[in-house]
């Protein structure tokens, strides 16, 4: 409903254009049953003189038979339209209520407070920018109010306001109006909000809502009406990365084709460059095409059509996006998860994925932690109930294009379906390309155990088994190291096994490719075959670059502290540069290589290591004796 204006009767066409240029603000209430949501809605429709005279006239008669609020008037069953929401006075499904005034228009998602119908209110959050928490003032901050805020928190809405309501059954009290300020803010401390906007209230009298009140005078705050009008939720709208997934591929003509969707982030011209993902085909737009004519430029949020000067292959389920600002890619991804449905999730359950880019068939294969809601602490879960919310990792047949949720929750979003029978049983929120360090084996495995014992094996061979792994920069002198150490160890009479980084990625890392994500797959497998090695008795001696410090860690992690030595390779870059034969450095050095550590990607140089070598300033010979002494010391070789 529109705010009344004098320019309807008399320039209609004003008004309309009037109306066309407010901005929009789409909000929820969530809280606790009977917390007072439904009434401040009504509250703020009633006071802004936004209810037609017949729908406030049947809202007094219902109110005599079916109302909650004594001789006033219930504005709550404005919006608790089902009859089993009238019967129990409390909401069980979303609301959404559409109104304006004179500075702005507004989309109100009324959810349900009661842990039973959380499914209900994840769905009236999602497309939300604003969340109004709201508290009982006698009750405080409750469980369900930590479930709302959190829930708020993980699906992007990051302007909350607190509404502390009923403050008339509390005498106005602006003590406890604080109290409850310190309770939430000290449960708020780990969330990602900005900071929170606290508003003591009675949604049932009317104070503070639209109008001040003189029972609340001490508050020297906006009214909720005021705050509403006034918050700037546009702040942190990416503008710079352009995404459109593809919805629809128009051809009405054989002259014209073009490619429908909404604009999920950025902005977009005539003349931009663009790619079409996931086949990396480059083009440049020709047209923005709306059914008002074209545009010169759009942004988020806007329907269009664009055409493009080549004819590539776009289909529907495929993402336009700026060219050099390409998302993330994967067919692994970590997501935050709301499970919805009484059914629970156990890893290795098949569903169907729904993402920007279209229907997958996936499967939740490690659930890395479960969130206790009262203390927001990890905690470690085999399954996901009824509400619960968990990180997770799910594996999809399809690669996924995406953005971190934070960054873009239109093509940071997923949902899983039941395949059965299509129900949505979770919502979850991307948050990055997934590790296989964290994937949990397949049910049903067992390790098989070697009847050969381990004091057997040393006897044998006259070793302990370790791994050492040599890291560095590129041509720094790991292979050329590793080479000759695995023959030292072989002319000592020793068992030992080479793993180069160059010669692992022409077998078992054939498929991958040289981004952080792919170097940490590639290090996991050495790491792996390693540890199998090890099992068996034999020292492994690795060479790879392996340049970030925390998957070092992992590495370090899977092979156990006991059996394993780092040697930090620390060649200068710059004698590096001279024995590159391969010219990676020049190539790096021209932008043809991003991920290139030492140029295009950094080298975490922490003090983690167990040996240290300068191979620009020792020789092949030297570094290999320091790192024998180092096992010897270590009692890995004996004889």
């Amino acid at each position: 409903m529109s705010h009344q204006s004098e320019l309807i009767a008399t320039d209609i066409e004003a008004y309309l254009a009037e109306h066309e240029r407010k901005d929009l603000l789409r909000f929820l209430t969530c809280g606790s049953v009977d917390d007072g949501k439904s009434t401040l809605i009504g509250r703020l429709l009633h006071d802004s003189k936004m209810i037609y005279e017949d729908t406030l006239a049947s809202l007094e008669a219902d109110s005599t038979t079916q109302g909650s609020a004594g001789d006033q008037v219930d504005l709550a069953l404005l919006t608790d339209g089902l009859k089993a929401e009238r019967e129990q006075g409390i909401t069980i499904d979303v609301a959404y209520r559409y109104f304006s005034t004179a500075k702005r228009k507004f989309i109100i998602a009324d959810t349900p407070g009661h842990e039973q119908y959380t499914r209900n209110m994840v769905t009236g959050a999602s497309t939300c920018q604003l969340a109004i928490i709201l508290i009982d003032a006698r009750h405080g901050v409750i469980t369900q109010t930590k479930r709302h805020s959190f829930i708020a928190n993980l699906l992007g809405i990051r302007n909350v306001a607190v509404a502390v309501n009923k403050m008339d059954l509390v005498d106005w009290s602006e003590d406890r109006f604080e109290e409850i300020r310190e309770q939430y803010l000290e449960f708020a401390k780990p969330l990602d909000l900005v900071a929170p906007v606290f508003l003591p209230m009675s949604a049932l009298l009317g104070d503070n809502v639209v109008d001040a009140s003189v029972n609340l005078a001490w508050h020297d705050g906006p009214t909720m009406m005021q705050h509403l009008e006034t918050v700037d939720v546009e702040a942190g709208i990416d503008i710079e990365s352009f995404r459109l997934p593809v919805q629809m591929v128009t051809r009405p003509d054989p002259d014209f084709r073009g490619f429908a969707g909404t604009i999920a982030s950025g902005v977009v011209r005539p003349g931009d460059g663009v790619v079409s993902l996931p086949s990396g085909v480059s083009s440049t737009v020709e047209r923005i095409v709306t059914m008002d004519g074209d545009l010169e430029v759009a942004g988020p949020g806007r329907a269009i059509t664009l055409t493009l000067h080549d004819e590539i292959d776009v289909s529907r389920g495929d993402l336009l996006v700026s060219a050099g600002s390409e998302p993330l890619r994967a067919h692994n991804i970590d997501a935050m998860i709301v499970w919805l449905t009484d059914d629970p999730l156990t890893p290795g359950r098949h569903y169907l994925l729904q993402s920007a880019n279209g229907v997958s068939n996936a499967v939740v294969t490690t659930i890395h932690h479960h969130v206790d809601i009262d203390t927001l602490e990890q905690q470690p879960a085999k399954q996901l109930e009824l509400n619960d919310i968990a990180s997770v990792q799910v594996s999809a047949d399809c690669e996924l294009l995406f953005d971190p949720y934070r960054s873009n929750r239109a093509t940071g979003a997923l949902i899983l379906v039941d395949r059965l029978s299509n129900a949505t049983v979770g919502a979850g929120m991307l948050t990055g390309v997934g590790s296989s360090w964290d994937r949990a084996p397949e049910d049903g495995l067992q390790s098989q155990a070697s009847e050969i014992t381990s004091p057997e094996r040393a006897i044998r061979f006259g070793q302990k088994p370790c791994t050492v792994l040599l890291t560095g920069l590129t041509a720094a002198g790991k292979s050329t190291i590793a080479t000759a150490l695995e023959r030292e160890l072989f002319d000592r009479g020793k068992v030992a096994v080479r793993l180069d980084g160059e010669n692992v990625r022409m077998g078992i890392s054939r498929d991958l490719g040289f981004t952080a994500e792919d170097r940490s797959e590639n290090l996991r497998r050495a790491a792996e075959i390693a540890r199998l090695v090890n099992n068996q008795g034999i020292i492994a001696v690795a060479a790879f670059v392996a340049p970030d410090a925390a998957v070092r860690g992992r590495f370090r992690d899977l092979i156990g502290d006991g059996r394993y030595l780092e040697v930090f390779v620390d060649t200068p870059i710059e004698v590096c540069r001279r024995r590159d034969t391969s010219g990676l450095y020049d190539r790096a050095d021209d932008g043809e290589l991003v991920d290139f550590p030492g140029v295009t990607y950094g080298y975490d140089r922490d003090e983690t290591y167990d040996l240290r070598l300068d191979a620009g300033a020792n020789t092949v010979g030297e570094s290999v004796t320091a790192i024998v002494e180092m096992l010897a010391s270590r009692g890995m070789l004996r004889g």
